[in-house]
């Protein structure tokens, strides 16, 4: 008969010492502080040894403490992974997926008629969040990121550098004040991204003009609120031409000028790391990298149909 520790009192160990505090392990663990304490406590006992050594603002290791850490942490991770690796049905066609908004509004769900064409047994459950998430305490299998791909912990796949252009309805080019270079742009409202209001100005300096005061400005919460705003001509927004490839299409949406702003951050697909991909993500993977390859061919191509560079030399 093996003589283990309870395992509840194993994992309050492993997070009071990764926090550095019974509280902060209480919080993380969904139990009281005086719930650790007397886990911790009983661990000790049932061990032999210290495992901390207590001050009123925090814990600290005993150097007993943090041999034994090493190996409670490698048999917690070994334990984790393998109950996931056993209750994930390798040959299972639901896939739950995180994607930010406006990805998912005006890039995945106009092409997701072609994924179901394609793979019509896998089933796609999606939900919209800008968050981060913890894959090991979540059960969404995978998500698409907006960012510069700097993620702890997790597969990180490229999908597609995020470029801005500025868009408005073609109703504004018709008013009385025309848009022929970028300095025209201060006789019309500009709308920004209340969190990036920075991109307007990088974009203004790109195109020679950084200097123009706007008649009016709106500020709105998201990109896609922004879109939709310029779309409903209440101004110019700056929008990724991929992302708004339909709006531009049908003639709802103009690129006055075709001078794309680098943001230095792009979409990518992420999973939990290590973790062995179900036949729905084999497919969800390989179409999303497939599809946003084409369409990345398909905007070099078409890339003159956008709009007038109207840059200054």
């Amino acid at each position: 008969m093996r003589r283990l520790p309870p395992l509840n009192a194993l994992r309050m160990f492993e997070a009071s010492a990764r926090k550095s505090s019974f509280a902060a392990a209480a919080e993380e663990l969904s139990v009281t502080a005086s719930a650790v304490s007397h886990q911790i406590k009983t661990l000790e006992e049932y061990l032999g040894v210290a495992l901390f050594s207590r001050s009123k603002r925090k814990v600290e290791l005993t150097p007993s403490g943090e041999q034994y850490l090493m190996s409670v942490k490698h048999a917690l991770d070994e334990i984790e992974m393998a109950t996931h690796r056993l209750a994930t049905n390798q040959e299972t066609n639901v896939v739950q997926i995180s994607v930010a908004p406006n990805f998912l509004t005006r890039w995945l769900m106009p092409r997701m008629s072609r994924f179901r064409e394609l793979y019509p047994d896998v089933e796609l459950q999606i939900n919209a969040s800008m968050g981060l998430l913890d894959f090991n305490r979540s059960s969404t299998d995978m998500a698409v990121y907006y960012g510069n791909g700097e993620w702890d912990d997790i597969e990180v796949h490229f999908l597609q550098k995020v470029m801005l252009v500025p868009v408005c309805s073609p109703k504004l080019l018709d008013g009385q004040s025309p848009l022929e270079v970028p300095e025209d742009l201060r006789h019309h409202t500009l709308i920004y991204v209340s969190k990036r209001k920075w991109e307007w100005e990088n974009w203004l300096q790109l195109a020679d003009a950084e200097f123009i005061t706007p008649r009016d400005s709106l500020q709105l919460s998201s990109g896609q609120l922004a879109t939709a705003a310029a779309q409903e001509n209440l101004g110019v927004a700056l929008a990724d031409p991929t992302l708004t490839s339909r709006e531009i299409s049908s003639g709802d949406l103009v690129v006055p000028f075709n001078i794309p702003l680098d943001t230095h951050r792009a979409f990518y697909l992420v999973y939990q790391k290590h973790r062995p991909l179900t036949s729905g993500m084999k497919a969800f993977k390989e179409w999303l990298m497939t599809e946003m390859q084409a369409t990345d061919a398909y905007e070099v191509e078409h890339a003159p149909l956008l709009g007038k560079s109207a840059k200054k030399t």
